[in-house]
């Protein structure tokens, strides 16, 4: 059975992108069949993957458009391997023009029942906005994975989103759950970031990811050569992590539900 992970923040600039793509490159690499979503107008994960935005003829604005058929726009075995949906800048035109259209927001989750099957994990990249976009991914998805740095702001930014999520599970997807918390570019000299780390564990303890993302150059560098940094420098302490971070959420998704209860219940979440 197919997994789809929405992975959001309204908080640019945390690394949702960076994880999305390496995330996806990294369950290939453990013999999963992915496929990533770009849900973001700026394009970042497409470009991330290889695909030059502006070259496309085809993205999933077309697909939440209703005018193609998703399996037309699916760009098969990227760089990385896994499947692509591209977006661009097209997608600023969905945030409009879905607002009139009925049952708006279940527009992505209509389109994925098509061929979701065909994947182990579908990953969605959102933009960082609570909008439109961000709430089509939440329908569609089972879990929601939350990429953030260990900073000032970040506590007050998930209350937000897990607040919005609330919503959504109330009044559109019951099954959404959060899949878990990913503290990105994390430095441990940094105090402020031990300090929301001893926080997020503290509040979410059985949420909060083993694995770590540090700050890390080579991680920084692969989009800009248009592959996960897998692919750039698997031997990087960014692509190490990716691949721990794969692993542990493969090892969650092969428990049982009584099992993952039951793992919740034990610490109260």
């Amino acid at each position: 059975m197919s997994k789809i992970i929405a992975l959001a923040n309204q908080k640019g600039g945390v690394g949702k992108t960076t994880t999305s793509v390496n995330l996806a490159a990294s369950l290939f690499a453990l013999k999963q069949k992915v496929l990533l979503i770009d849900l973001d107008p700026q394009g970042n994960a497409t470009m991330g993957s290889g695909v030059n935005k502006s070259n496309l003829r085809l993205t999933v604005n077309d697909v939440l458009q209703e005018t193609v058929e998703i399996t037309s726009v699916i760009i098969k075995a990227t760089p990385g391997g896994y499947d692509l949906l591209p977006g661009n800048g097209d997608l600023t035109a969905a945030e409009i023009s879905l607002i009139n259209k009925p049952q708006r927001e279940r527009k992505l989750k209509q389109a994925l029942a098509i061929i979701a099957q065909q994947y182990d994990f579908i990953l969605l990249d959102c933009p960082p906005s609570l909008n439109m976009l961000t709430l089509n991914a939440l329908v569609a998805a089972n879990s929601l994975l939350i990429p953030m740095q260990c900073e000032y702001y970040a506590l007050e930014g998930l209350s937000a989103l897990l607040h919005t999520m609330e919503q959504v599970k109330q009044n559109l997807n019951d099954t959404l759950h959060i899949e878990g918390i990913l503290q990105t570019m994390y430095d441990p000299r940094n105090r402020l970031a031990q300090d929301v780390a001893k926080q997020l564990k503290e509040h979410f303890p059985s949420k909060v990811y083993k694995t770590v993302i540090p700050r890390n150059v080579r991680l920084a560098e692969a989009p800009s050569h248009g592959v996960p940094v897998l692919l750039y420098d698997k031997a990087s302490r960014g692509s190490t992590a990716y691949m721990a971070l794969a692993g542990e959420i493969l090892k969650q998704a092969r428990k049982t539900p009584a099992m993952q209860e039951s793992e919740e219940m034990q610490y109260g979440n």
